[in-house]
């Protein structure tokens, strides 16, 4: 094969991880509807998990937003309202970090779900939020609120704080969601 004949594959495979950063693709479907924006809380130092003892009813016994994080979601809400996004529905994981998140969004009501704060080490919940995505059909997008160990079990992917993974709903009784792309954290 000559040099000429592989340059347009050359150019494909360096431009595809390019595309797939590329937030455009998840915004469109996310101001098209039917879609399923799964959000990690906003930063909450210092790191994974909650101190020993705490208590899922009181905030002072978890690890919480701090002012970065509170900040990182009202900017993610500001761009759901500037691209135009319809949201259906707001559901987020009882911590107080993701309720705190998904009320600074400020998109519209929010119900605490414990099926959003699902991981390997909980199948039923995973089960049951895997057949939510995929029962997900509009006609705006469902906002799921929940922890980095949630998406990564969900759809394999680790996101950063206050990054947002989209899924397209899978179809024909298939549970789960298809990546349309992500969404970094707005600065």
């Amino acid at each position: 094969m000559s040099r000429l004949a592989l340059a347009p594959l050359a150019i494909l495979l360096i431009a595809a991880p390019v595309a797939a950063d590329d937030p455009r693709e998840a915004w469109a479907a996310l101001v098209n509807g039917g879609h399923v924006a799964l959000i990690r809380h906003g930063n909450a130092p210092p790191g994974y998990g909650d101190p020993p003892g705490f208590k899922i009813d009181d905030c002072a016994t978890q690890r919480n937003l701090d002012e970065r994080g509170r900040a990182q979601a009202r900017a993610l809400g500001e761009a759901f309202r500037q691209h135009g996004v319809r949201v259906d529905k707001i559901l987020s994981s009882p911590w107080c970090r993701c309720l705190e998140t998904a009320r600074l969004l400020a998109l519209g009501p929010v119900e605490n779900a414990w099926a959003v704060a699902a991981s390997d080490k909980s199948p039923d919940r995973l089960a049951a939020l895997k057949l939510l995505v995929s029962g997900w059909r509009g006609p705006g997008t469902l906002v799921v609120v929940t922890h980095a160990l949630t998406v990564q079990a969900l759809v394999g992917i680790m996101p950063g704080q206050a990054e947002t993974v989209v899924l397209r709903p899978r179809l024909a009784g298939e549970p789960g969601g298809d990546i349309v792309g992500r969404i970094p954290v707005p600065e």
